[in-house]
């Protein structure tokens, strides 16, 4: 699933292109449709389809953000702002093309599910292979309760010291320290991929309890995740599995990673082992971490 630095590197590549351009038309997939009929809400989230398409026809993206992992786009028509919320989920990707057949991967061609016509003439496209992904309209942040409870960007002057007060209550004290630092509540972006990377930089076991790391090293390990998180910028992201930037483009943080996915550690040779914390895989080295 797609983290701060791959959302970030989306919307870095969308920003110069989209911003100040006005959606003449949408046209949601059959799929949408079929899976709304069903009372399921496949992508589009929060409006009917064919309300979806009604509403953001004619508005004009103004600005283009990153919030945690969300994409927020925010559009505006006859002076009143709206929002467009995307979540890329596990293999949503962000397409802008003259035609459909631009798209090289079949995978993504065959998966698009939202086409935004720009009055450019370009077509802006949503294409997401397994579908948990998702597009959401609405006028005020407060529509969605979620976007309210995210935690500060870890860039943010005072996002270590929310991190090391919301991992002291008793909510997140006695949980791995692992599924504590992938809570969006508790630090914005971080997910599995460099969770995995930055307590293998700190050396310590993704199993261990809050409670048991001094607040020195909870700083320490915050630091360290910046660190990572910068880095995984700066390179492009991670391109693993189906994640892409938009057109198709790859990072290269993949060839930095140190352990995760790893069979053996870089560090000591050691084999790795792997458990499960917050439904996810964490690969770690029983010899360097503890």
């Amino acid at each position: 699933m797609p983290e701060l630095p791959e959302v970030e590197g989306v919307v870095r590549d969308l920003r110069p292109i989209v911003e100040g351009k006005t959606i003449a038309q949408v046209a949601l997939s059959e799929t949408v449709f079929t899976s709304h009929d069903a009372g399921k809400q496949t992508i589009v989230k929060n409006n009917e389809p064919h309300q979806f398409e009604r509403l953001i026809q004619q508005m004009t993206i103004i600005e283009l953000k990153r919030r945690s992992k969300y994409i927020f786009f925010q559009l505006e028509k006859d002076g009143k702002t709206f929002h467009l919320i995307n979540h890329l989920g596990m293999t949503g990707a962000w397409f802008v093309v003259n035609d459909i057949t631009e798209i090289t991967e079949d995978k993504f061609r065959k998966h698009i599910h939202a086409v935004f016509t720009l009055t450019t003439g370009e077509l802006l496209v949503f294409s997401d292979i397994r579908r948990f992904g998702e597009l959401r309209f609405i006028k005020e942040i407060e529509e969605h309760p979620p976007l309210l409870k995210m935690a500060p960007e870890p860039f943010d002057e005072d996002a270590c010291d929310f991190f090391i007060t919301q991992s002291e209550k008793p909510k997140y004290r006695n949980k791995p320290i692992k599924e504590v630092i992938m809570d969006g509540q508790v630090i914005s972006g971080c997910g599995n991929i460099y969770a995995t990377e930055s307590l293998f930089k700190m050396n310590i076991h993704p199993g261990r309890k809050t409670n048991r790391i001094s607040r020195e090293r909870k700083q320490q390990l915050f630091q360290v995740i910046c660190d990572v998180l910068q880095e995984s910028i700066n390179s492009g992201g991670s391109t693993i599995s189906d994640y892409r930037s938009i057109n198709g483009g790859a990072g290269t943080m993949q060839h930095r990673l140190k352990m995760y996915g790893k069979k053996q550690c870089l560090t000591c040779d050691t084999t790795t082992k792997s458990i499960v914390i917050a439904g996810r895989t964490s690969t770690y080295c029983p010899k360097c971490q503890r």
